[in-house]
């Protein structure tokens, strides 16, 4: 089995990431793993397990780029006898469903997210994402969402969840001084409680919202101290934006950029939110917080409410209330040692039984064969 995925970029990111666990299945599973990029920070993950980086255009909405990038494509599926092309975007999709209209290699897509249409140009540019053998949706949010935005275009769609690794997301393999490293390094005061808020610096993600929760909350000493991590992506105005808000309300905020250790920084949170204002796809973040055995709060709505089981492995309120995830907040503060153990033995149990990198590696290998199985 000869797989091409095709994705802009290679950086952090669920889509990104995903790319990486199916390659290593493929290689898994004895066949070949090629990834159609413009490559990124993951450059070197994929190199070492074995897959096959094809550096190209692909990030490009140019029509012109678009149109060549379906030519590059079929030339690399013919020369790589490529069985699956696998779309991850977009305006890669356009190009890879062109190139695997010429070459008959099975074309199959994931929906990765809602890809909002405020026009119907916009809603047939979104199309190509329904156009796969198979759709896979990451939720059954998305999968419903497709189903609404496209109606008879996909042919079959499959709910594979994204998977959180349950190796190094395993809160018995974090050393404490690993977490406490991550304390230090965001100069956390002494016995301050850290709520992490893991996400791209990006306005719907919620970042001002959790400022406002933060500032609502009964005074404390030490204070908490709100650590908003994840990249800004050349977004220096909101950067300044959040900073100026966090001065104004009087709220600790540390600004750490990408984390490459994403479990220990986990288990240094007493705290795990995702107040996402639009609705996720999946909700990553949230299920490698309960794989980790973090207290989690979510915004109720999309692919996170899937997630979190209210009350039993985390809290979801009303998307934007800014009252309401301060009082879930304080709700989770005030839990007992025992009430926090009960709720980070379920979370782990429900990431364990529903959404563990095994499970999405598994059911997407399943797809490609499948799908092969039925080819003339």
């Amino acid at each position: 089995m000869n797989v091409l995925q095709v994705i802009p970029e290679l950086d952090a990111g669920g889509a990104e990431r995903t790319t990486l666990e199916i390659a290593e299945a493929v290689v898994a599973a004895g066949g070949r793993a090629l990834v159609a990029s413009e490559g990124g920070r993951l450059e070197g993950e994929l190199d070492a397990i074995g897959a096959d980086l094809v550096r190209l255009p692909v990030k490009s909405k140019n029509p012109l780029t678009i149109w060549r990038n379906a030519g590059r494509l079929a030339d690399l599926v013919r020369r790589e006898r490529v069985d699956i092309i696998h779309a991850r975007s977009r305006a890669p999709a356009w190009s890879a469903l062109l190139a695997a209209r010429r070459t008959g290699a099975v074309f199959v897509t994931t929906y990765h997210g809602t890809y909002n249409a405020r026009s119907e140009l916009k809603r047939r540019y979104n199309a190509v994402m329904a156009r796969g053998a198979v759709t896979i949706a990451n939720s059954a949010f998305i999968a419903d969402h497709v189903a609404r935005e496209h109606p008879g275009l996909a042919r079959r769609i499959e709910i594979i969840p994204r998977g959180v690794d349950l190796g190094p997301f395993d809160p018995e393999r974090v050393e404490p001084a690993r977490a406490n490293a991550h304390r230090e390094g965001w100069q956390v005061p002494v016995g301050a409680p850290v709520i992490l808020l893991p996400a791209r610096l990006t306005r719907w993600k919620g970042q001002l919202l959790a400022i406002e929760a933060v500032s609502r909350l009964a005074p404390r000493d030490p204070a908490p101290v709100l650590v908003l991590a994840g990249d800004a992506q050349g977004r220096d105005a909101y950067v300044r934006e959040i900073e100026a808000r966090a001065k104004e309300l009087g709220v600790a905020i540390r600004l750490p950029g990408h984390v490459g250790d994403m479990p220990g920084a986990l288990m240094a949170a007493d705290l795990v939110l995702a107040p996402s204002l639009e609705p996720e796809a999946f909700g990553r973040s949230a299920a490698e917080a309960q794989a980790m055995g973090r207290p989690v709060i979510v915004a109720d709505h999309g692919g996170a409410r899937e997630v979190v089981e209210h009350g039993v492995t985390g809290w979801r309120v009303p998307p934007g209330d800014a009252g309401a995830l301060a009082a879930a907040i304080e709700t989770a503060f005030s839990l007992s040692p025992q009430a926090r153990a009960a709720m980070a033995r379920a979370a782990r149990q429900r990431v364990e039984a529903h959404f563990s990198k095994r499970a999405l590696q598994e059911n997407t290998l399943r797809v490609y064969r499948e799908l092969l199985d039925c080819r003339p």
